[in-house]
């Protein structure tokens, strides 16, 4: 599969294919744009007027004025001074993301480079030769500087690089490649570690992995009501139409087509005692509809963001202009990564609850921690713990980012995003959300095993057949953590998502 970056006007579809791993080409109808860029920025200098970042010093030095000769030095020296990161390295997917949309920004002509610094771009997304760039080092304002700069600095051949399984220095792997290590040109330094691509890739991954483990867990959801033997009127169309709320009208809906034709559901319609169901199983179009709500709204954002020119300052070809502005500042970013972590939080949270309910026998009717032998087995009794402690920890971690600020670079860049702690933290937190549901997987097939030989819907026994395709019914203890990953591998892979259609967020 391949994917065509047109330059600002790309849909989320596009950056989910490429963080999947999908080929990118670059549209060459963008190449007049970036050629009128490039030969504005030498039209400016031309002039011999100082011009922020083409030929001044940069953030607190823009006063100091840089000789013609020295202008390739000052790329240069602002690549190498700012690639100061720290840390494990970025994931190699999102790095390869970042890229991309580095690429897209750029080529829309508003950032004078010349061709040959797109080229390389393309070059090295077409050969998956990707930096190797410390994830710590950006508070997500001026750009994300630090990454970025480590991004530059494979480009013209310094640090290292993931090629082919290995990593090599990227001198080396360009050698080889049969690419030249780039010589920048005027501007091009600060155009290439100036945007918010770091923060925006990571914060896009977030996303992506949140789309998957929402559609997991309504099915999840629904498979736990049906093994507490609970009931759908909850989700009755016309409770949720009275409130109007788009996504809860639709999460309702997709719990009602989860459930319908189930013989378990059908065997308690009339004649139950229970009045009522605990929150984690009535309220769940509540929920769920707002994380659903949420998700869509950072898409949106985020969706822009990608399309946009965030580096500075930005070039205007049609009148030789070099304006400086603040595009770089990721404040939307940084909210829409937050938005994401609360989202992620709450799905987590009523899951493990809905678990919490299924192992207590006074709120289930099932055997106590879903063993056949209670006391002798303790059956799902820690795998809840395990799940309360992964949902404790992104509580943790959805502790909004956006609200932090401090000063940097001398007090000339007072306000900052933070966008690239709120975007980075979100794959560890779908990394706790997707055990979380993992195990609800487990415990709300093993409950639906107590009701034989009824059965559920056929949207959820495909699920269950999923599940114990992979792990058994519990019959007596065992060791429980390859259970875990099985049950996790299945939610992770859009398996157990894929049992049904099910609303989605972009």
């Amino acid at each position: 599969m391949s994917v065509t970056i047109r330059p600002g006007a790309m849909a989320l579809a596009d950056w989910r294919a490429i963080w999947r791993g999908a080929a990118v080409v670059l549209d060459r109808a963008a190449d007049d744009a970036i050629a009128a860029s490039a030969a504005a920025v030498a039209r400016i200098l031309g002039r011999h007027e100082p011009v922020y970042g083409i030929n001044t010093g940069f953030g607190k030095l823009a006063s100091v004025r840089i000789g013609d000769d020295e202008l390739e030095m000052l790329q240069r020296n602002i690549v190498l001074s700012h690639a100061a990161g720290v840390g494990d390295p970025m994931p190699m997917p999102v790095v390869r993301l970042m890229l991309a949309l580095k690429l897209a920004s750029l080529a829309q002509g508003a950032s004078g480079v010349r061709p040959a610094t797109i080229a390389m771009l393309e070059a090295m997304l077409a050969q998956d030769l990707l930096p190797v760039i410390p994830a710590q080092g950006s508070v997500g304002a001026s750009g994300d500087l630090a990454p970025l700069a480590h991004m530059a600095a494979a480009m013209i051949g310094v640090g290292e690089v993931a090629w082919r399984g290995k990593t090599r220095p990227a001198a080396e792997a360009l050698r080889e490649a049969g690419l030249a290590p780039l010589t920048l040109g005027p501007k091009e330094g600060l155009a290439l570690l100036n945007g918010t691509q770091f923060s925006c890739s990571y914060a896009l991954a977030g996303l992506f992995e949140a789309e998957a483990l929402f559609r997991a867990a309504l099915v999840t959801g629904a498979l736990s009501t049906e093994a507490a033997k609970g009931s759908d009127t909850p989700f009755d169309p016309r409770i949720h139409a009275l409130r109007g709320h788009q996504g809860q009208i639709e999460t309702a809906g997709a719990l009602r087509g989860l459930m319908a034709g189930s013989a378990i559901r059908a065997s308690h319609v009339t004649g139950d005692a229970r009045v009522q169901d605990p929150y984690c199983l009535r309220c769940q179009p509540q929920v769920m509809g707002a994380c659903l709500t949420l998700l869509r709204q950072a898409g949106a954002t985020l969706e822009t963001e990608a399309n946009g020119v965030t580096d500075n300052p930005l070039i205007f070809a049609d009148t030789d202009e070099a304006l400086s502005g603040g595009n770089f500042h990721a404040e939307p970013v940084a909210f829409a990564a937050d938005t994401i972590a609360l989202a992620l939080c709450e799905i987590g949270s009523i899951a493990e609850r809905r678990i919490a309910m299924l192992v207590d026998p006074a709120l289930s009717g099932l055997p106590a921690f879903l063993t056949p032998k209670p006391g002798l087995n303790s059956g799902f009794m820690i795998p809840q713990v395990t799940a309360a402690a992964l949902v404790s920890e992104n509580k943790q971690r959805a502790h909004p980012a956006s609200v932090d600020s401090i000063p940097t670079s001398a007090n000339q860049e007072d306000h900052v995003s933070m966008a690239a702690h709120g975007s980075r933290r979100l794959l560890a937190m779908t990394d706790n959300l997707a055990h979380v549901i993992g195990i609800e997987l487990l415990a709300a097939a093993q409950g639906c095993d107590f009701h034989a030989p009824l059965t559920s819907s056929d949207a959820l026994e495909a699920a269950r057949t999923l599940i114990r395709a992979e792990v058994p019914m519990m019959h007596d203890d065992h060791h429980f953590a390859p259970d875990i990953a099985r049950a996790t591998a299945l939610v992770r892979d859009g398996s157990i998502a894929g049992v049904a259609a099910l609303p989605g967020v972009a």
